[in-house]
């Protein structure tokens, strides 16, 4: 296990003065934890592991926005008084999957059957009372920059070794504390960083659910053909609509599966 680096950076998130951080080029050298050549990665208050987790959500790394969110989240949960466990719990919950992408990502968990093998009515609950079987998580905890720029997943981070340390030495300890879990990735970029942990044999391959659209506003008509809300004569020629039918079938079935198992 990585020691818990919140102690550290406590004193620093109190007096940070947000509102004049604008950009990324304007984060204080104090939060700096690694860099080399053209990326740059700075530290977050995303410690918080939910080891009841059975649902994993990856996302590639937090974004500069994510990091001011998270930052005002500490402040003000600081300032009320929280236990470092609550702070860091606050932080990393902090604005999560919020806005239009949440229904999607509920419908989407509900259509291959994720709720029957967590044993409740509807994935929505996971944003509420059933908050204690998810974790939302990122392959690299800490924002990594390129240039000032959010990493967007290219160059692909199991191809750099600077990138695949950070995901060693951060998520792949978070995952072993959740060695049941199912990960979902959000994203391409995630799921081959998931895939080469599965080769390193740090998560189970059987275990990670391939092929869901990403819920975002822009993959609207991925996300209705997926769903059967849109029919596949009406799809335009950027979605691949075999494809589409291929991972929803294996997904149904590796669901199935593991509700039977």
């Amino acid at each position: 296990m990585p020691p818990l680096l919140f102690p550290d950076y406590a004193d620093a998130i109190r007096g940070l003065d947000l509102a004049a951080v604008s950009s990324p080029h304007a984060l204080p050298e104090r939060f700096l934890l690694a860099r080399e050549g053209r990326f740059s990665v700075h530290y977050i208050p995303f410690e918080y592991v939910n080891t009841n987790a059975r649902i994993v959500v990856v996302g590639i790394a937090p974004g500069f926005a994510q990091w001011k969110n998270a930052m005002a989240q500490a402040q003000r949960s600081m300032a009320a008084g929280a236990t470092q466990s609550e702070v860091l719990r606050a932080a990393r919950l902090a604005g999560a999957f919020s806005g239009a992408i949440r229904p999607n990502f509920v419908a989407l968990l509900d259509a291959i059957g994720v709720q029957r093998w967590l044993g409740i009515a509807s994935c929505a609950s996971l944003f509420d009372a059933d908050a204690q079987l998810v974790q939302i998580s990122a392959i690299l905890r800490h924002p990594v920059f390129v240039d000032g720029r959010n990493y967007s997943g290219t160059p692909g981070m199991a191809k750099l070794p600077f990138l695949r340390e950070q995901v060693l030495r951060y998520f792949a300890h978070e995952a072993a504390q959740l060695p049941d879990a199912l990960y979902i990735p959000m994203g391409g970029s995630v799921a081959e960083g998931l895939d080469w942990l599965a080769r390193e044999g740090l998560i189970r391959r059987d275990r990670i659910l391939h092929g869901l659209p990403h819920p975002s506003g822009a993959n609207a008509e991925r996300v209705a053909y997926f769903l059967g809300r849109k029919e596949r004569a009406f799809l335009s020629s950027r979605t691949n609509a075999r494809q589409i039918d291929a991972a929803r079938s294996a997904l149904l079935a590796q669901m199935a599966g593991l509700s039977e198992a």
